[in-house]
């Protein structure tokens, strides 16, 4: 069999929709962009909802927007892409790296209090969500994440790139932090070949971030084309960035945002059979789930091979490969990257959960097309392989 790591579904309205963006002449920002704003900020519980390009530039707005400057520090987990952290050196700040807590790859309160004391001058938080799932956000005895920021006068920017739809509690990610960011990359539970989306319940931060998005004009160009003013009249009034999403894009992130629900529960089909199947191959551990699984987007479904296995995972990788099985690695950590490493002389050791993670962690095939005989495949070579 051939069983990719990833698979786009692709069998709802999309080609519908884009065929009306192609049919209305308009096809760079403008009322599909505008339609998936409005739906998605509704549907996670947000005022407002801020379409660009891709996670990386919600992200870069953030930053922004809350006024991250040169030489601040901001602490984020060493186990995330780098998009995470590359943000706050566009604005010559500062990352401080964090360790997760092993088993759901999250950060903890108590390794947020520490990090909190070891450096007691950070401005904010990128709160990564690992895998599609949040942390503890907010206790009623207030020592959620959330609970623990605001106590610290600590901006939070969630980085949701994994996370729709997330719940904590009754509530979806989105609806907690200063601003969350999600990612609508070609793998993610819902996409628009390339997209992200900012949202928040600060008017000012909305309102900075979207005219940001587009070169610092005080007016995008779908406002000037359906209001009464004059269409060629608009100041710039920031030195901006261009990271506004196209209505072709935004076409297609309609079409799947009407399917997102299913999209998830099939994901969470597959991950629950993975943990059915896996819980007693000794050599590696599953993902830790902290809530109902239902609360969970099973953007990745990450095992650790344990060390001492007779296969080590690189190996491993590649036995997988020759059975015609993809996988993948989330991630090598930003202490170990180059850059990193070196501009903050940063030490694995300081990091000893996410090198515990970092050395066997492999990410097994999740898409709503994967059926159970596919499914069952993945698991039997698995357990060929690692017995």
């Amino acid at each position: 069999m051939n069983i990719p790591y990833s698979k786009v579904p692709l069998a709802g309205n999309e080609s519908k929709y884009i065929e009306e963006v192609l049919a209305s002449g308009w096809l760079t920002t403008s009322s599909k962009a505008q339609r998936f704003e409005q739906l998605f900020a509704g549907y996670v519980g947000a005022k407002y909802a801020c379409a660009v390009n891709s996670c990386t530039s919600a992200l870069h707005l953030a930053v922004e927007a809350i006024g991250i400057k040169k030489g601040d520090k901001v602490l984020v987990p060493s186990l995330t892409f780098t998009a995470s952290a590359e943000v706050l050196r566009y604005m010559e700040a500062d990352p401080v790296f964090t360790d997760v807590e092993y088993g759901t790859n999250l950060l903890t309160s108590d390794i947020l209090r520490k990090a909190i004391k070891a450096n007691p001058h950070v401005k904010a938080l990128v709160l990564v969500h690992f895998a599609g799932q949040a942390p503890v956000m907010t206790t009623d005895k207030g020592d959620g994440i959330i609970d623990i920021c605001r106590q610290n006068g600590i901006k939070v920017i969630e980085d949701a790139a994994h996370a729709f739809p997330t719940k904590f509690g009754d509530r979806f990610v989105g609806s907690f932090g200063d601003i969350t960011c999600f990612s609508f990359y070609a793998n993610k539970t819902i996409t628009t070949g390339e997209g992200g989306m900012l949202v928040t319940d600060n008017e000012d931060i909305y309102n900075r971030a979207k005219v940001m998005r587009l070169h610092g004009i005080n007016r995008d160009i779908w406002s000037r084309f359906t209001d009464n003013k004059a269409s060629w009249e608009y100041d710039v009034v920031a030195p901006g960035f261009k990271y506004n999403m196209p209505d072709i894009n935004a076409a297609v992130g309609l079409a799947q945002f009407e399917k997102a629900e299913f999209f998830r529960n099939e994901r969470q089909r597959c991950a629950e059979y993975y943990l059915s199947e896996l819980k007693n191959v000794d050599c590696i551990d599953l993902p830790v789930c902290i809530g109902p699984k239902e609360h969970h987007s099973w953007h990745i479904f990450p095992i650790v091979i344990k060390p001492g296995s007779k296969v080590s995972r690189n190996d491993f990788i590649q036995l997988m490969a020759k059975e015609g099985i993809g996988t993948s690695v989330h991630y090598k950590p930003l202490h170990r990257m180059t850059y990193y490493k070196e501009t903050y002389k940063l030490q694995p050791d300081d990091f000893p959960n996410t090198e515990k993670v970092w050395n066997g962690t492999v990410s097994l095939p999740v898409y709503p097309d994967l059926n159970t005989e596919g499914l069952k495949y993945v698991c039997d070579k698995i357990k060929a392989i690692l017995a």
